[in-house]
């Protein structure tokens, strides 16, 4: 690791007391957390159901355009095929990308507070007792907890990442395992698009992806702990809302340019 030149106590704190660096500490570690499919929600549980919602508006979207100007079925099923496996490719790069930006951030984080922790120990060990007098810990029993943390650095570490800045090491999942999440979105809303025009056209395509969109967020809301029935019905209205606009629009261009 490259050698820095320790900072002063004060430059350690930039300016602030213990319990205000250790906020701002805190809402680093929630930048450095965040991402695109969330935290709560296992990442390519997440994946999978934001793949198979985009992927069926646009499945749908792109039908409605296609009968609008009177592309052919045979024409408009190649065209969306090639676009499918197009998305596919786009959608698991896109989520591993993610991923890995993500891990590097936390792996900065790490290196950082570990970095701290060799050359700023009477600032992390004012830190750490901060936090646990926060907690309740006061006299002889907050000094032995300290004690015992401060003599072990990999266990200070995972202290200060956890408590300071609010990391929790393993929710963070391979960026591997999100992108065959997004995959496995992009194949069933397709899978159920293909299934819902053989068996009933374009009504059939319609139906089956609604159910694919309702379903994903339902789990999707189901996981996080949200409501399950004010979720579906946000989510649907958005989503009726984008296609009935395709479909306006696509009638104003038929009607006024062609």
């Amino acid at each position: 690791m490259t050698s820095k030149t320790p900072k002063p106590a004060h430059e350690h704190f930039e300016g602030k007391d213990v319990v205000e660096h250790l906020k701002a500490a805190r809402e680093k570690g929630a930048k450095a957390t965040a991402e695109a499919h969330g935290t709560e929600t296992p990442g390519h549980i997440s994946a999978g159901a934001d793949s198979a919602k985009e992927t069926a508006i646009f499945l749908l979207g792109m039908w409605i355009l296609f009968s609008a100007f009177g592309i052919p079925v045979s024409k408009a099923l190649w065209i969306l095929g090639l676009f499918a496996a197009g998305w596919l490719l786009w959608k698991v790069g896109r989520s591993s990308l993610l991923g890995w930006a993500r891990l590097e951030r936390l792996h900065r984080l790490i290196e950082q507070e570990q970095w701290e922790i060799q050359h700023h120990r009477a600032q992390e060990k004012e830190e750490l007792t901060a936090m646990y007098r926060q907690k309740g810990l006061t006299g002889k029993l907050l000094d032995q907890v300290i004690e015992v943390l401060m003599a072990d650095d990999n266990r200070l570490l995972r202290v200060m990442l956890e408590e300071e800045l609010g990391l929790t090491l393993e929710s963070y999942e391979h960026p591997l395992k999100q992108a065959v999440g997004a995959g496995i979105g992009v194949i069933v809303a397709t899978f159920c698009a293909t299934i819902g025009y053989f068996f009933g056209g374009f009504l059939g395509t319609i139906i089956a992806l609604a159910i694919v969109f309702s379903t994903a967020t339902l789990l999707a809301s189901k996981l996080e702990g949200n409501q399950l029935i004010k979720s579906l019905v946000w989510n649907l209205a958005v989503g009726i809302l984008v296609i009935g606009s395709i479909h306006l629009c696509a009638k104003w261009m038929d009607h006024v340019f062609l």
